[in-house]
């Protein structure tokens, strides 16, 4: 009998990320700021001193050790991943067992929903209200009525940029029998993690990225912070040398300047700032075509009348977002990259006027 590819599996098709050429790209929530030159002298030394013939530490400590006091908790809370992408793939192929329930929201993070698939779990998917976010009271009874064994989301939410306070989070997280997996890719930009009460909570893990704040998009450095046993079981579960010794090197490198992270997250904010109030001055100019939604991580979501005109019409200009049905998350860029953007906007409104019903009032 010839070999035939299982029914989970035969029809998947491999990610592929928007691949159109544009100018400007503005759509995978990437930094738009270079590593300064002084932590790339750094990466440089720490390339010249690396042993390419050996393995890398498995358990990526020094990596660790410097997450660990940038966050602010103890290093045996910490294990190191091929980008948070992969922690989140083995929370999902360890922790769970076929069958087992997953309570995902909508809108977030689609590759919940896709881990979730793959580990033979059951994705209870809650809707969000009409303002995208949570009803933490109904999380809670839906997690407790359907005997879910994990709960997971994003804070602030990818793709819609809405944040959730510290209290909303724990009150999901001490009032539901499963493990809560809160992913902060984004937290850098917002400032309300959960991290400093990471010790309090046994069923509780928190997951940060190096690609957004920190500029290593390239070198795909995630972290996931737990409890020790907790840790200790996802450090047995995962890979043995899934962090390469090259970005464990220049992970550490970044760490040790952190007057420059901060620098980044400011110049960054800065740019998502500046296209908040540019995308709340044309909704009060054009209601009809947008209602801007939030912007609490380094991009902008709005909702669109006509979205899929409005996206070609950016991407006809050179300009690449991200379209999400009828609304569009903005990635914030460099400052003329932003103009640029809002200018083929605004452009886009004022010849479309009166081809959409948004009546929602747009931000102040």
């Amino acid at each position: 009998m010839p070999f035939e590819l299982n029914a989970k599996i035969r029809n998947l098709s491999p990610y592929e990320p928007g691949q159109a050429k544009a100018r400007i790209r503005l759509d995978a929530n990437e930094s738009f700021l270079s590593l300064p030159d002084d932590v790339m002298a750094d990466i440089r030394a720490c390339v010249d001193a690396l042993h390419f013939n050996r393995y890398p530490d498995p358990s990526a400590a020094d990596l660790c050790r410097a997450a660990a006091a940038w966050y602010g908790v103890p290093a045996d809370c910490v294990t190191a991943g091929n980008g948070s992408d992969e922690l989140t793939s083995i929370l999902f192929s360890a922790f769970l067992q076929k069958g087992d329930r997953v309570l995902c929201f909508e809108p977030d993070f689609s590759m919940y929903a896709f881990y979730g698939y793959l580990a033979e779990s059951v994705c209870i998917r809650a809707k969000k209200r009409p303002d995208y976010t949570i009803d933490i009271q109904a999380a809670i009874e839906t997690a407790r009525a359907e005997k879910a064994s994990m709960v997971i989301f994003s804070n602030p939410c990818n793709p819609t940029s809405v944040g959730m306070s510290e209290q909303e989070v724990l009150e999901i997280v001490r009032s539901v029998d499963a493990l809560v997996v809160v992913d902060e890719a984004y937290m850098d930009f917002y400032g309300r993690s959960i991290l400093p009460r990471l010790a309090e909570f046994e069923n509780l893990v928190v997951l940060r990225t190096m690609s957004k704040a920190m500029g290593l998009a390239a070198a795909r450095i995630g972290f996931a912070f737990a409890s020790p046993s907790v840790t200790r079981a996802l450090k047995s579960a995962k890979s043995p040398y899934n962090v390469n010794a090259l970005s464990q090197a220049i992970g550490a490198a970044v760490f040790r300047k952190p007057e420059a992270i901060t620098h980044s997250v400011n110049l960054i904010k800065s740019s998502r700032d500046m296209l908040w109030q540019e995308f709340g001055r044309l909704a009060r100019a054009f209601p009809d075509q947008l209602r801007p939604v939030a912007a609490d991580a380094n991009f902008v979501y709005t909702e669109t009348a006509q979205c899929e005109k409005l996206f070609g019409h950016l991407l006809g200009s050179g300009i690449l977002v991200r379209r999400f049905g009828d609304c569009l998350r903005v990635t914030a860029g460099r400052n003329l990259e932003n103009v640029e953007l809002i200018a083929a906007v605004e452009s886009f409104c004022s010849s479309s006027s009166g081809g959409g019903d948004i009546l929602c009032e747009a931000p102040k």
